[in-house]
This record gives C-alpha cells, structure tokens and sequence, in this order.
C-alpha cells in the first residue's frame, strides 16, 4: 500500500510544480523552492517500508526542488537558478529558528501538541544542519553541472542528458551527506544504509521521470505562454 501512496504523492508534486510554472513562471518556481525544502525536513522524520526496505519521506518533494532549478537553468539560465537555491537555504534558516524559538514557550494546561511539535522539531536543528549542508553543496553541483552540459550540448535534443547527468550526481552528493549528518547515531549502521540505499534510489527515479516535465516547461517557455 505505501508503494501506492509513494506514485499518488509522485503524480501531486508532478502537478503541483507544473501547475506553479504555468500559471507564474520563474516566480511559481520561486515559490516551489522553499515549499518543498520545508515540507522535505518535516516529512523526512518519519521512516516507512518501501519495496521491502526501510527509507525516509520527504524523497519525492525534495527530488522536485532539482527540477524546479534545473528548469529555471534551462529557461532562465543559472543566475536564477542560483537565486532559487539562496531562497531555499534562507528558507530552511527560518523556519528552523522560529519553530526552535516555539518550542522554547511553556504550553498551557490545554495544549495538547507541544510533545508532538518537540518529536517533530527537537530534531530539526541536526536534520537542518545535514540538509543546509547537503543541499547548498548538492544544489550548486547541479547548477554548474547542468549549465557545463547546456553550454557542451545546448541542443533541445540534449535536454534529457543535461537534467539527468546533474542532477543524479548531485543527488547522490546530496544523499550521502545529509544522512550521514543527520542520522548518524540515531540509527544502526544496517538502518543507515538502507536508508542511504532507498533514499538515493528514490531520489534517481523522480529525476528519470521527471524528464518529460523538463521537455514540457521548455516548450511552454519557447511558446511565450509562461508568465516571465
């Protein structure tokens, strides 16, 4: 059943990113960034059995975020693309400062959600630590990566190898980093390594079937139906 609910949250975020594009182009883009890396950091502290091994959420949301810049490279080139990761990064900063801040707040006698926002958030100080880290080096490989492909192979035919070369290596940086940071001592070495496993193996097959979108979101821009 969790393999069902995984495509059903794939087809959303799909949708969801494209819906961004048409309807307020590089600025839905924009917007996209720091949605996903804050929903990836809340997501990726529960862990689930997918296809038979143990794997974090927060995969398929966080996959979208290399999409969303890889597009703004394709359509927009990397200055923009550079912004987006700033957006993210500023983004993760906040909203793991002020719910820290929250936390700090004695809850009433009625309050019946401070444990849960503690086991949520108590751990988003190191899971944010392992995703800034992961996410600035992995992110800023794949910008440079993508433009180094689309300045040797610019043609539109090219597209696929320009967004899977960057941004399957840049996620494999990606993946390594944040969990050895992040979950380092929190789980066994057998625990870790499935996670590392299905995290990267996850992360890979987002980005080969997020291809089409690419080709779609070129098509829109070199059409003039994108906002800007």
């Amino acid at each position: 059943m969790n393999e069902l609910f995984w495509v059903l949250m794939l087809v959303l975020n799909f949708i969801a990113i494209m819906i961004a594009f048409r309807l307020w182009g590089r600025t839905g883009l924009f917007i996209w960034i720091p949605v996903s890396v804050i929903l990836a950091n809340i997501q990726v502290t529960k862990t689930v059995v997918l296809f038979g091994l143990e794997a974090t959420l927060g995969n398929i949301v966080y996959a979208t975020s290399f999409l969303a810049t890889d597009i703004l490279s394709e359509c927009f080139g990397k200055k923009d693309a550079a912004k987006a990761v700033g957006i993210g990064f500023f983004s993760l900063v906040v909203m793991t400062l002020f719910m820290n801040v929250a936390l700090l707040f004695h809850p009433a006698a009625s309050d019946f959600v401070q444990e849960s926002m503690v086991t949520i958030f108590g751990l988003m100080p190191r899971i944010a630590l392992g995703s800034l880290v992961a996410y600035l080096v992995s992110q800023l490989h794949d910008i440079n990566a993508f433009d180094y492909w689309k300045r040797k192979k610019p043609e539109a035919k090219w597209l696929w190898l320009r967004n899977n070369a960057s941004t399957m290596v840049s996620q494999l940086i990606d993946t390594l980093l944040f969990t050895v940071i992040a979950f380092y001592g929190v789980y066994g070495w057998d625990i870790l390594w499935q996670i590392m496993v299905t995290t990267y193996l996850l992360k890979w097959l987002v980005s080969a079937l997020d291809t089409p979108f690419m080709y779609l979101a070129r098509r829109w821009h070199e059409r003039g139906i994108i906002a800007n």
